[in-house]
């Protein structure tokens, strides 16, 4: 007679002839590492499904990968930006994950035998968590909800599942061991699919504030006073040159948003505030309804290297940036125009650029005849020509106070970057590439010296006398300049090399600089072979 013995979680053979059975005292590996992983799963889709009503960006996940980003020192992220370009934030969640998991089967593999060592184990990643949240300078008290419902979803879930697997390896001793087996499987497939969809609908709901179908809503953005028409010869897009404007899908992107803000027109609005005599709030429509100037800027990023691709070129549609200062009036003693993002990001603007008449400092709601893409800082961002952006282009900007440098420090400034950033003479070659017939060979490329312009640009091969090359149309001392030459090349490998200058007379200089702290310089070289 076979007899249970539930209080004692042991099967008894009540046969003299039989030994008593127990229940496992471990799990396999395997079983405990899953446990771990699926612990995991639970705990951070029911944080991100909380975030998607508390602020998408209270997700665990998300906001442990913006302390990440904020955290890092300024060389790695350098690096991010130079090996992966644009795809650094994906590059990153991926990173995570991969770590996450590998950690939760180390909380799995240290609880084989009870599950309190993998309790504490998540729940210290879990406080991290709530530390990140609590520590996002865009994020209200609310938002630690997620993290804190995120470490219990984790504690619990994995004691659960821990309990489960232990219970599920004693049937199996006692019951048919195939149909044991397959309710586990069952079981756990249900909480990895569960996870799944929790963390799906959390992402629905987190992106359902629709930015994308309020920017459509927007309509055409017609400026009073346009941008001076782009001449035929303002590029040589077929002699191997980008386009004089660049598409907006092609448009270089270089910022600290892991996930984009999701702000719609009708729920944004921009506060001025400070050393102002009047503190002014606008609305999307009352930017909108003002007459709109139509400006044509070359925007590059301080992480661009010599040679580098983070350079583009645009019409910007918005309204001047002094005239709604000089609306709040700004007090004497003003230093900087300190930019605050959605997503928390801050920069520091030079007051007297941003009120200069002829510099043409904007905040901008348009972007090649349409409104802002969502990836470009819609609803509104800021634009000052002739400044690097992590000290002009703050996007998705929703607050501009009026203060000093020693009163507020920016996201940069913060990390070792320099307070006054202006964009330095550079230039590049662009074509040709690789090997190309011997005799006469063109060569072509960009220069750009914002708010300066250029005024001349020469090449040189192989280490022999500079010779000038071709200027494109100048359309706006703030958007680049295309060019091209002509180089006699004997077949064999050769070095082409291109200097700028702007029509300050100073001419680029070839000592090489990195990135850091205020920009790349030195003489960009290619090599190419002829046949």
């Amino acid at each position: 007679m076979l007899r249970t013995d539930h209080a004692n979680n042991e099967r008894v053979n009540t046969s003299l002839s039989e030994a008593p059975v127990t229940a496992p005292s471990r799990l396999p590996a395997g079983l405990a590492a899953l446990t771990g992983v699926l612990a995991l799963a639970a705990a951070l889709a029911t944080g991100h499904l909380v975030a998607a009503f508390v602020g998408i960006g209270a997700s665990p996940y998300l906001a442990v990968g913006n302390a990440a980003i904020d955290l890092a020192p300024a060389w790695l992220k350098d690096f991010a930006v130079s090996a992966f370009g644009t795809g650094d934030k994906a590059v990153l969640l991926v990173g995570m994950a991969v770590v996450l998991v590998v950690l939760a089967i180390v909380a799995g593999l240290i609880s084989r035998t009870r599950p309190l060592p993998g309790q504490w184990f998540v729940g210290v990643f879990g406080i991290l968590g709530i530390i990140a949240v609590y520590t996002r300078p865009n994020l209200g008290q609310v938002a630690l909800i997620a993290p804190v419902v995120s470490l219990f979803a984790g504690v619990l879930g994995f004691r659960a599942l821990h309990n489960a697997a232990m219970n599920a390896l004693l049937d199996e001793r006692f019951e048919d061991a195939p149909r044991s087996a397959g309710r586990r499987r069952i079981l756990f497939t249900g909480v990895a699919v569960g996870a799944g969809l929790v963390g799906g609908l959390g992402q629905w709901i987190g992106s359902g504030r629709d930015a994308e179908g309020s920017r459509s809503a927007v309509g055409p953005l017609v400026p009073a006073r346009p941008a001076p028409p782009i001449p035929a010869d303002a590029d040589f897009a077929k002699l191997g040159t980008p386009t004089f404007l660049t598409a907006n899908a092609d448009f270089y992107r270089v910022d600290t948003a892991l996930v984009l803000p999701q702000i719609r027109a009708e729920d944004w609005s921009l506060r001025i505030h400070g050393m102002v005599d009047r503190e002014i709030t606008y609305t999307y429509a009352d930017i909108r309804n003002r007459p709109l100037v139509e400006r044509i800027v070359t925007l590059c990023c301080v992480s661009n290297p010599v040679g580098g691709p983070y350079i583009s070129t645009a019409t910007f549609l918005g309204v001047d940036l002094a005239g709604l200062l000089g609306e709040a009036g700004v007090r004497p003693g003003a230093e900087q125009l300190y930019s605050t993002s959605v997503d928390g990001f801050t920069a520091g603007t030079p007051i007297p650029t941003v009120l200069d008449p002829d510099r043409g400092a904007m905040l901008v709601i348009g972007m090649n005849g349409e409104p802002l893409p969502v990836e470009h800082g819609f609803p509104a961002r800021l634009v000052v020509p002739g400044l690097y952006g992590y000290v002009s282009a703050t996007k998705w900007v929703t607050d501009l106070e009026v203060t000093t440098w020693d009163a507020r420090r920016p996201y940069w400034l913060e990390r070792g970057w320099a307070q006054r950033a202006p964009i330095k003479t550079q230039s590049r070659i662009d074509a040709p590439h690789g090997a190309v017939p011997a005799g006469r060979v063109r060569l072509a490329g960009i220069a750009w010296a914002q708010h300066t312009g250029i005024a001349r640009v020469e090449v040189r091969l192989d280490g022999g006398p500079w010779r000038p090359a071709t200027l494109s149309a100048d359309v706006t001392d703030d958007a680049w300049r295309m060019w091209w030459a002509e180089v006699d090349a004997a077949p064999g490998g050769h070095q082409a090399s291109v200097r700028a200058t702007d029509r300050s007379g100073y001419l680029q200089t070839d000592e090489f600089a990195d990135v850091v702290p205020d920009g790349a310089t030195g003489w960009h070289t290619i090599t190419f072979t002829a046949r």
